[in-house]
């Protein structure tokens, strides 16, 4: 199974909604959303300016249980591993209840309380390295209301290139959804089983210090990763939720303990299912008959699939 193209849930392929979407909210509450004015976002840019630097990647691989040696001048960044550089940097007063910085800014004010990495599609074109002065542009290229199975769906799509000395090194189209809080009674959606036969497997046990190692890493005060009570009590999850990003890297840190020489090219990784500390999971891969894709996977303890993923090489 290759996967090449975006298709994150089954809400996604509803039908765009009207320019005014109205939808009945918990306690009958309604709501008026204009997408018109959340589509005023689309073309806003942003660029930050960053270095590479061995501390950020030191943390990373020990958190990831690596045993990598300390990273030297013009060592390659391992691929996804940008994201530890142009973290975003929101003052405390800026913060909302969630962890989250205030609605607004690079991205649109979404009035749906609930924000999700839908998944991402990357080329990599060479590697960034140790020293490197290295720059992202960032542009918001598309932001759609979508009726979906629980409610309104938005979805924001951002196109990022990162550039360093030589030109442009890593492009990534990344997919966030926002969408209500479910309420207490709804049904989850039915699981998908997991692909079998993988060629590889590794079993992660996703505890409050990986998650908090994580997040601290990237910057990232989203509560329901490291705050308990939040999550549970306020949130309604049954636990801390494992990174969309801490996933997708694991994904690829399987083809870098298994194939150790190979050069990636490119990547596709998809949310199905989120993750809790609750459980254990796993990360799978296996190489495709053409040698030159490896289909991924993460799943569950119960076998249930939570990320698909397709790597490829060069």
């Amino acid at each position: 199974m290759r996967l090449l193209r975006f298709a994150f849930f089954k809400d996604a392929d509803a039908p765009r909604a009207s320019i005014f979407y109205q939808t009945e909210l918990i306690g009958r509450i309604r709501m008026t959303m204009d997408i018109e004015s959340l589509r005023q976002w689309v073309g806003k840019t942003e660029s930050r300016t960053d270095q590479v630097t061995a501390a950020p990647m030191m943390g990373l691989s020990a958190t990831l249980d690596r045993d990598d040696a300390a990273p030297q001048p013009g060592d390659a960044l391992p691929p996804l591993w940008h994201w530890l550089y142009f973290l975003p940097i929101a003052r405390q007063a800026e913060l909302s209840e969630d962890g989250h910085a205030s609605r607004g800014g690079f991205l649109p004010p979404v009035p749906l309380p609930r924000r999700m990495w839908a998944g991402s599609r990357f080329q990599f074109h060479r590697p960034l390295r140790v020293g490197d002065t290295v720059c992202r542009s960032s542009a918001i290229t598309d932001v759609s209301l979508k009726d979906g199975r629980t409610g309104p769906l938005v979805f924001v799509t951002a196109q990022h290139k990162i550039s360093d000395a030589h030109g442009i090194a890593i492009e990534e189209e990344q997919n966030l959804v926002y969408r209500e809080k479910p309420k207490a009674d709804s049904p989850l959606p039915p699981p998908k089983l997991a692909p079998g036969g993988s060629d590889w497997q590794r079993t992660i046990y996703p505890d409050p210090v990986l998650l908090f190692r994580y997040s601290a890493l990237t910057f990232n005060g989203h509560r329901i990763h490291y705050d308990r009570p939040y999550a549970t009590e306020v949130e309604g999850y049954p636990g801390l939720i494992v990174h969309g990003p801490l996933l997708a890297t694991l994904l690829l840190d399987l083809v870098r303990r298994n194939l150790p020489d190979a050069s990636v090219s490119g990547f596709f990784f998809r949310a199905v299912r989120p993750l809790f500390d609750t459980g254990s999971f796993s990360v799978c891969g296996r190489v495709e008959a053409d040698q030159r894709h490896v289909e991924l996977w993460a799943q569950s303890e119960e076998g249930w699939l939570a990320m698909e993923a397709t790597a490829a090489l060069r």
